[in-house]
């Protein structure tokens, strides 16, 4: 085996975000960019003998020629063993179920989510640990600060890897292992729902539904569960050929992205259910006839139906949702008499909660829902755990929706994005919303009066680490919310968010439409944040 030292320059951008490095293809086709940050992340986690490490991707633009670098380099820095998905595809929740099967010592995840991809796309890369669940803070900063001392990087000086064919091969004293991407995950599915009651209901003359995998990773593990081992029909699954550029449009399952299957829902010919996920499979949006679930009433739903699966049937030990996410999963914990942790923002700030047994169930108001079955979150599982609810209870979407509503109040909710914003002016307006909190409380606001604001910061109740300046609270005294957050996940320029929430309880007032129950609310949040004057905007670019 020829092992090459090459030389090289460190770049100064290669800062992870919310989940992982994520940039634009053409920075990370720079010379040695890539190279760099996977020397980096070696040299931090460290290679050497008898480790494993788990390799895969979403199948966008790059991902095969990257992985063929990480498989080089992998073994130049002393990998024993690397498993890598079939076609160097892996969705991240089947890589993180793989790495905690296999017992590895982490993975390397290609993908920017939910970003467009193509050659004129976005490309990323992160790391995951031992426990299938994303690099932690502390991690990530540690690697970031190896990447900008990298002198030069290892790799193996032979040809490509056939990682087209299942089986294993030699590169020097590494061993290559390529792996079906989705029988194991499958397989975790089968101890977690009920897949006799779900073969039921989706054989059933009286049930349809439709999958849409958005030309993204999900298609084939949606194809291999729903249509091949539980029946449904072939073609419940559409769009379900991961493509390098995810069929030209973005692979983010929302009202705006879409659209198509949201007005397909509206319609004349709506089917029982619907269900999408996006560019690396771990975000879900659902939809019944004439109803879209918010992504934080989605979390409370499966919370409080929780034990009618069998993988949750002993019950929750715990429940976890990001600080932006609607208080409607706090609701049905205080229900249960289960602990309900906030958390700031990013997958990684569940895991600690998950690995100590906190917590069952976790999820985000960005169509991300997950349990301690893996350490990410997992669009398909979520969709199986709607499916099991509605063969159960025997209730359309709707009913199921309005009858929680019935009995805990509505959370009515909306995200606001302010997209590709001047990244000093959307700081700037943060920077001024901090000198503002200590003076708030008091203050009349969109008809009530604000009881706190604060600059949200979490203590992890198992390490103690603290993260801090994760998004500006404005609580009021009639249960409402404005929180105004930074994006981390974009590529380009900022995204400034801001999330509304009002709660009702009264059950002949929760069919108002939401844009007009929050309509006082948006104005003051704007306001009070000055967005047409700092950010040149006057609407936002999407609204959730």
């Amino acid at each position: 085996m020829n092992v090459l030292t090459m030389p090289a320059r460190p770049y100064d951008d290669q800062r992870p975000g919310t989940s992982g490095l994520r940039k634009p293809v053409a920075i990370f086709r720079q010379q040695h960019y890539l190279e760099n940050y996977l020397q980096a992340i070696f040299e931090t986690v460290g290679g050497g003998a008898n480790r494993t490490l788990v390799i895969g991707g979403d199948g966008r633009f790059y991902n095969h020629e990257a992985i063929q670098i990480a498989i080089r380099m992998a073994a130049a820095n002393g990998y024993k063993h690397l498993v890598v998905g079939r076609e160097g595809l892996l969705s991240t929740p089947a890589a993180s179920h793989l790495i905690r099967k296999r017992g590895a010592d982490g993975g390397l995840i290609f993908s920017a989510s939910h970003n467009p991809g193509g050659p004129e796309g976005d490309f990323g890369i992160k790391y995951n640990s031992s426990t299938g669940g994303p690099a932690s803070e502390a991690l990530s900063q540690s690697i970031y600060a190896r990447s900008k001392r990298i002198a030069a990087y290892r790799f193996v000086d032979e040809p490509d890897i056939d990682i087209d064919r299942l089986g294993k091969v030699s590169l020097g004293e590494t061993e290559v292992e390529v792996v079906d991407p989705v029988s194991d995950y499958a397989e975790l599915m089968e101890t977690l729902f009920d897949f006799e009651r779900l073969a039921e209901l989706l054989t059933s003359t009286s049930f349809k539904m439709r999958f849409d995998a958005m030309h993204a990773i999900t298609g084939p593990y949606a194809r291999a569960i729903l249509e091949e081992r539980l029946g449904a029909p072939v073609g419940t699954v559409i769009n379900g050929k991961p493509l390098p550029d995810f069929g030209g449009a973005k692979p983010d399952p929302n009202l705006v992205r879409s659209r198509s299957l949201v007005d397909f829902m509206f319609g004349q010919d709506a089917v029982n259910f619907a269900a999408a996920s996006d560019g690396d499979g771990d975000r879900n949006m659902i939809l019944g006839r004439k109803m879209f679930v918010t992504p934080s009433d989605s979390l409370a739903v499966l919370a409080a139906n929780a034990h009618v699966a069998p993988g949750y049937s002993g019950g929750l030990a715990g429940v976890a949702r990001s600080m932006p996410t609607s208080r409607a999963l706090d609701r049905v914990a205080q229900e249960l008499g289960i602990p309900c942790f906030e958390t700031p923002t990013g997958w990684k700030f569940f895991g600690n909660l998950l690995d100590t047994g906190r917590i069952t169930l976790c999820g985000e108001e960005s169509f991300g829902t997950g349990s301690d079955h893996v350490r990410e979150k997992d669009g398909l599982s979520a969709v199986l755990f709607w499916l099991t609810i509605i063969a159960v209870r025997g209730m359309p979407v709707h009913r199921i929706i309005k009858d929680h509503w019935d009995r805990y109040g509505r959370h009515f909710y909306a995200r606001h994005d302010y997209e590709a914003v001047d990244a000093a002016a959307a700081n700037s307006l943060m920077d001024a919303l901090r000198d503002q909190v200590g003076d708030m409380a008091g203050k009349r606001l969109a008809g009530s009066i604000v009881s706190m604001a604060d600059d949200f910061s979490y203590t992890d109740p198992v390490d103690r680490s603290v993260a801090e300046r994760q998004g500006i609270r404005v609580l009021l005294e009639d249960g409402s919310r404005i929180v105004y957050r930074l994006s981390g996940t974009g590529t380009g320029g900022a995204t400034l968010r801001i999330y509304l929430e009002r709660y009702e309880a009264r059950a002949w007032l929760h069919d108002k439409d939401a844009r007009k129950a929050l309509n006082d609310l948006s104005f003051a949040a704007s306001s009070l944040a000055e967005i047409p004057a700092r950010l040149g905007r006057e609407r936002p670019s999407l609204v959730i």
